[in-house]
C-alpha cells in the first residue's frame, strides 16, 4: 500500500543525510517529490534519477530557503511544474558548533536564518496553496538538541528550540482549515556527517542510548511518513522525539 499516491512533497536540504532518506521513502510510496540543494548538482541529478526511477516526478532546485524571495520562487516554481504541493518538509539544516565564549556574531546569525528563518519562510510560502486546498502538512526537523539544550551548540539549540515554538503556533493558525504541522526531534542520526566521527565517540553515543544504537535516516524518514500520509490525520502541533529512547 502506498500512503502518499499522488501527493506532491516539497523537501528541503535534501541531496544527502535525513533529507535524502525522506525523499527515498516518499518516492516509494508514491509522492511526487521536489527537493531543495545548496551546492552539490551532481548529488541532486543522482538523487532526481533514483527517484525518478521508482515511477513518480521529482525535480532538484538549487535554492536557498533562509532566503524569504528564493523560498517563495520555488513554490511558484514547483506548482508550476508538479501542479500542487500537499507537503511540506523543512529539512535544510546546519550547524556551526562552539561554547558561547568563541561563537562569533555571524556564526549564531547564519544557523538562526538557516535552520528557523527558512522555516518562516518556506511555511509563508506554501501557505496560500495549503489554504486554497483546504488540507496540507507541514513537517519541521527539530531536535532533541531544541528540547534539552547541548552545551557547545547555544546557536543551534535556540533555532531548532524555536522550530519547535513556531511548529506549535502554525497547528494552531492552520488547524481549522485541516492544515497540519508537527515536529520531529531527531537524536543521534548515523549520517555521512556522523561518518567522519572517531569510532570510539559514537560507539560512546550509541551505549548511552536505551535502544543501543544510531538511527538511521530511514528512522527519520518513516516517522516523516507517517506524518506526511493520512494515517496521521489527527495529529497536528506534536514533537516526535525519533532518538532511540535517548530523551525518556
Amino acid at each position: 500500500m502506498k500512503l502518499l499516491e499522488g501527493k506532491t512533497a516539497i523537501i528541503t536540504g535534501a541531496s544527502r543525510g535525513i533529507g535524502r532518506g525522506i525523499a527515498e521513502v516518499f518516492a516509494k510510496h508514491g509522492a511526487n517529490v521536489a527537493f531543495t540543494y545548496s551546492s552539490s548538482a551532481e548529488a541532486a541529478k543522482v538523487l532526481e534519477d533514483e527517484l525518478t526511477a521508482l515511477g513518480v516526478q521529482a525535480k532538484g532546485y538549487q535554492s536557498n530557503a533562509a532566503d524569504f524571495n528564493e523560498a517563495q520562487k520555488l513554490v511558484d516554481d514547483v506548482i508550476a511544474t508538479f501542479g500542487n504541493i500537499d507537503i511540506l518538509i523543512n529539512n535544510a539544516g546546519i550547524t556551526k558548533d562552539n561554547l558561547l565564549m568563541r561563537i562569533s556574531e555571524q556564526d549564531f546569525d547564519t544557523v538562526i536564518n538557516v535552520n528557523l528563518k527558512s522555516v518562516f519562510n518556506m511555511t509563508k510560502a506554501v501557505q496560500k496553496t495549503m489554504l486554497k486546498n483546504r488540507k496540507g502538512s507541514i513537517i519541521n526537523m527539530s531536535s532533541v538538541v531544541g528540547v534539552k539544550g547541548n552545551a557547545g551548540q547555544t546557536n543551534y539549540a535556540a533555532s531548532k528550540a524555536g522550530v519547535i515554538g513556531f511548529t506549535k503556533s502554525v497547528a494552531l493558525e492552520l488547524g481549522s482549515r485541516n492544515i497540519r504541522c508537527n515536529a520531529i526531534a531527531p537524536g543521534f542520526i548515523e549520517t555521512e556527517m556522523t561518518a567522519k566521527l572517531n569510532d570510539d565517540v559514537v560507539q560512546g553515543w550509541r551505549d548511552g542510548i536505551p535502544l543501543k544504537r544510531g538511527g538511521t535516516t530511514e528512522d527519520v524518514a518513516n516517522a516523516c511518513l507517517f506524518l506526511a500520509s493520512d494515517m496521521s490525520a489527527y495529529i497536528t502541533g506534536q514533537v516526535m522525539n525519533v532518538d532511540g529512547g535517548m530523551l525518556t
